[in-house]
């Protein structure tokens, strides 16, 4: 039943998503496509102990991150780590690029968070969303939006 209750949770987050993009006339979110496995990881845009998947991201992807898709210019993942964890790592990885949190709009419960920063060079906010799916790992969302 509590995989049926996350598997639920990550559907409504992914179709939010796409809805807020098909709202805000959808189009180009200005996030780059993830490349396919074997791809080259940017070293300028990777904090100290970031990405080591093998793929390009403008923004960092933690150690260990698995399942890595572009949906809908959303970057979607799966990481061996817990929310408050995941939380940090996007604290101290957005501000040492210069990104600004938006606190008023972190939003945590024991099995989501969402968090908001400021700074992007497109204008847009960078929106990070986790979900706990319950086995120690949590599913990870980034994407740009007009907040």
């Amino acid at each position: 039943m509590k995989k049926l209750t996350t598997l639920l949770a990550i559907l409504a987050l992914v179709l939010a998503s796409l809805a807020c993009q098909t709202l805000s006339a959808g189009g180009d979110s200005g996030m780059p496509e993830v490349n396919p496995p074997g791809g080259s990881v940017s070293e300028e845009t990777q904090p100290a102990g970031g990405n080591t998947s093998g793929f390009e991201s403008e923004f960092p992807l933690p150690d260990g991150a698995t399942n890595i898709q572009e949906i809908g210019g959303s970057i979607n993942f799966q990481v061996r780590m817990s929310l408050d964890a995941a939380m940090k790592f996007y604290v101290e990885a957005f501000s040492s690029l210069g990104y600004i949190e938006r606190p008023i709009l972190t939003v945590t419960s024991e099995t989501t968070f969402s968090m908001v920063f400021d700074g992007h060079e497109s204008g847009k906010a960078i929106v990070v969303q986790g979900v706990d799916l319950g086995d120690g790992t949590s599913n990870i969302s980034i994407r740009l939006e007009d907040i």
